[in-house]
């Protein structure tokens, strides 16, 4: 199994009794959002933060990584990037596992995702055994919607953003994310960032704040 490595920050108070997961996009690595622990941390100060570089090099980034490849992005054959992607679920399900203990579990476990890591924080999210305490997700999409309501185990509730001029990732998306995941029985909120292309503004990530205080218990 592929042991995932990256980045990470401490809780700002010192003793961390939950943990935020960031989940970065294809041909990036953990670097591109671990940053982001900076602004969020005064709203979530016993929160921990990880950020794991994807299990392989991007083959458009060799300095990046990616979760799976994207045959329309990198001309990689369909049946072997379902293949790959088959393993990334994989190798994300068992590092979870590996970062959650009797102190810090599932319960107080957010994943983080931008774009492709929305991609895998859907995927790998929905079908753990023990449900995590939410998903962030911006400027992704939901893998196979019309699997969901057979494979769904636990369902988080989730916050998906995205951009209105996203020129990478349709903000339709959003919609069939949406429709799939409330048809599931999840508990979905949606926001679309005007004016925004593929990226994260102050608006979507105020909405992320409140979803992430809400459900690591650091309301109050």
């Amino acid at each position: 199994m592929t042991k995932l490595t990256g980045p990470s920050r401490p809780a700002a108070s010192g003793k961390a009794t939950s943990q935020v997961i960031f989940l970065h996009g294809y041909g990036a690595d953990g670097e591109d959002l671990v940053g982001l622990a900076g602004p969020l941390a005064p709203h979530l100060p016993d929160t921990r933060f990880f950020a794991p570089n994807a299990p392989e090099r991007c083959l458009n980034n060799p300095m990046g990584y990616q979760w799976f490849p994207i045959p329309w992005l990198d001309g990689s054959d369909p049946a072997a990037a379902a293949v790959a992607a088959g393993r990334a679920f994989a190798a994300l399900d068992a590092w979870l596992d590996s970062v959650t203990s009797e102190e810090i579990g599932p319960g107080r476990t957010a994943l983080f995702g931008f774009s492709q890591g929305t991609m895998m924080a859907l995927q790998v999210g929905l079908r753990r055994r023990v449900a995590l305490a939410g998903i962030v997700g911006f400027s992704g999409r939901l893998l196979r919607p019309e699997k969901l309501a057979a494979e769904i185990v636990t369902k988080p509730p989730v916050l998906l953003v995205h951009g209105d001029e996203d020129p990478m990732v349709p903000v339709a998306s959003l919609a069939e994310a949406s429709e799939a995941l409330r048809a599931a029985g999840v508990e979905t909120a949606t926001h679309v960032s005007r004016g925004v292309g593929h990226g994260i503004a102050p608006d979507g990530l105020g909405l992320a704040v409140g979803l992430l205080r809400r459900v690591l218990g650091a309301e109050g």
